[in-house]
């Protein structure tokens, strides 16, 4: 199984969006957007709220997350 990284950090700054903005605007809940913009890689991930960040920031679903092991 491999890791994937969200990228809500980079999003939010080239935004000029706070974690919790981000929040706001995506309906995520907080704690989960801070531990995607802080965990370095994730073995599972929930779809619903990638769907709603990538919505959020205007991205496809392949910008918002990488692959960081295979």
């Amino acid at each position: 199984m491999g890791l994937v990284r969200v990228k809500v950090r980079e999003l939010a700054a080239q935004k000029g969006w706070t974690f919790k903005e981000v929040a706001e605007r995506s309906g995520v809940v907080y704690n989960t957007v801070k531990h995607y913009a802080r965990c370095p890689g994730m073995s599972t991930v929930d779809f619903i709220s990638l769907k709603n960040l990538d919505r959020t920031f205007d991205v496809i679903i392949e910008d918002l997350v990488e692959i960081v092991e295979e």
